[in-house]
């Protein structure tokens, strides 16, 4: 066990409201990816609501732009390799192919990493503030991306290179 994992907060906005019948595949193929994340190597823990529903999380509302809602995926995992090994394999990846169906295009940056220190379940304001900051300032070993990653702060070294399209996360 390590001192530190890793966070993760995707944000997406909505074409539609999470129950349109234009959303169902999504919202259906939604509890099969949350299936696979939970027993996927290296998870940890993500936010959860009672109904399934994340698009009552209503903290990324300043984002909404002319979509229908924004949609956070909040996640700990045990290192950037395993959320990226997630990310672009088995159910995870057949449902990233698909987010044009029910999500807007977009140019800023919409998933954040960070390390924390093992056990710590990030909060709703702390994703909000590690989205701002990323935007803001790009990627800095405090926030960055599966494309530009820094190593735990246990670890010395400078930032690395990902995988060039690994532009997207969970």
């Amino acid at each position: 066990m390590t001192a530190f994992e890793l966070a993760q907060v995707t944000i997406a906005r909505m074409l539609a409201p999470f129950k349109d019948p234009s959303m169902q595949d999504f919202v259906t193929g939604l509890a099969l990816v949350n299936a696979s994340a939970d027993v996927a190597p290296g998870f940890i823990w993500r936010l959860q609501v009672e109904d399934g529903d994340m698009s009552a999380v209503r903290a990324f509302d300043w984002d909404m732009g002319d979509s229908f809602g924004v949609l956070p995926n909040i996640s700990v995992w045990t290192s950037v390799e395993a959320l990226s090994d997630f990310v672009f394999s088995g159910e995870h990846l057949a449902y990233l192919k698909r987010r044009r169906e029910w999500f807007l295009p977009v140019k800023d940056m919409m998933t954040a990493l960070w390390w924390v220190p093992s056990g710590h379940q990030p909060t709703v304001d702390e994703c909000v503030a590690k989205v701002r900051h990323l935007r803001e300032n790009g990627p800095i070993p405090e926030v960055f991306t599966l494309r530009t990653q820094f190593p735990r702060p246990d670890v010395a070294a400078g930032p690395r290179d990902g995988d060039p399209d690994s532009s997207v996360a969970a």
